[in-house]
């Protein structure tokens, strides 16, 4: 079944200020995602995602990123994964680069129990930002730090936490920085261990200057090119993710932390930073 995209969007459902927004995509668009999700071959249903979404809106306020990322949790859903959404902002999770921030003085630190609940059993984690004076927000850039806190644990092959697991970006704006926010995000996922499957990025940019975001107008559902990227984006994580479950990981010869040790009892940082 091939789609030809129109150019006449439907109505949008729902209400402006739902925490969940959805983009009202062209009718035919959303038919050719809905059969390819119905005529999904491949047992899905164990795997488990999570969305981190960067916004610096509080909830219930309305998060144009939540927007674009409603279209991979459509997918998500409907091949029976499990979706966890996090909005960083609606939380107190202090800056920092160790696991628990209370250890190092703060009060409150809810990114422990966000961690071991939503984050560590996730087989995909996909962080989601709105793009800020061309860069990703503070938000997003806060999750990073503290997911780079928890990467010295091991898995039980003796690697770190992270690998087995596969990372995905998606980013919204309404100027320029898509593809450097993506570049930023994709690798600081790589690097703590993530695998990062082909093409599993997508944005969205308004033109330059004010204008609108990508729910204003329906703006970002007329926009096919960010759309097919989100799509292709979402299988190839969970393609990525069945294929790495189903094999128990990366093999765990030649990456294995424990065959090293690399602290130096001189400097407090630990070897992994």
């Amino acid at each position: 079944m091939k789609v030809r995209l129109p150019v006449v969007a439907v109505a949008a459902p729902g209400t402006e200020d739902t925490l969940l927004p959805t983009p009202a995509l062209p009718a035919p668009v959303q038919a050719f995602i809905d059969h390819e999700i119905s005529t999904n071959q491949t047992d899905l249903s164990d795997l488990r995602a999570v969305i981190v979404n960067g916004t610096l809106k509080r909830s219930p306020a309305q998060s144009h990123t939540e927007g674009l990322t409603a279209i991979s949790t459509h997918i998500l859903t409907g091949v029976g994964a499990t979706v966890d959404t996090i909005r960083t902002v609606d939380h107190t999770i202090p800056p920092g680069v160790y696991p628990d921030m209370r250890e190092q003085g703060w009060d409150v630190d809810d990114f422990p129990d966000l961690y071991r609940a939503m984050i560590e059993p996730a087989d995909i984690v996909i962080l989601a930002t709105p793009i800020w004076l061309g860069d990703q927000s503070s938000m997003t850039r806060l999750m990073i730090e503290r997911l780079y806190g928890w990467s010295s644990d091991l898995n039980a092959a003796g690697q770190w936490s992270y690998y087995g697991k596969v990372g995905g970006v998606l980013v919204t704006g309404n100027e320029d920085g898509g593809k450097h926010c993506a570049a930023q995000m994709l690798y600081a996922l790589s690097h703590i261990g993530f695998t990062i499957p082909p093409q599993s990025d997508s944005y969205w940019n308004g033109e330059a200057g004010p204008g609108p975001s990508y729910l204003d107008d329906n703006r970002g559902a007329q926009n096919h090119w960010t759309t097919r990227n989100t799509v292709f984006a979402t299988w190839n994580m969970l393609h990525t993710a069945r294929r790495l479950k189903d094999s128990g990981g990366l093999p765990a010869h030649g990456n294995v932390t424990t065959n090293w040790d690399l602290t130096d009892p001189e400097h407090p940082n630990p070897e992994y930073r």
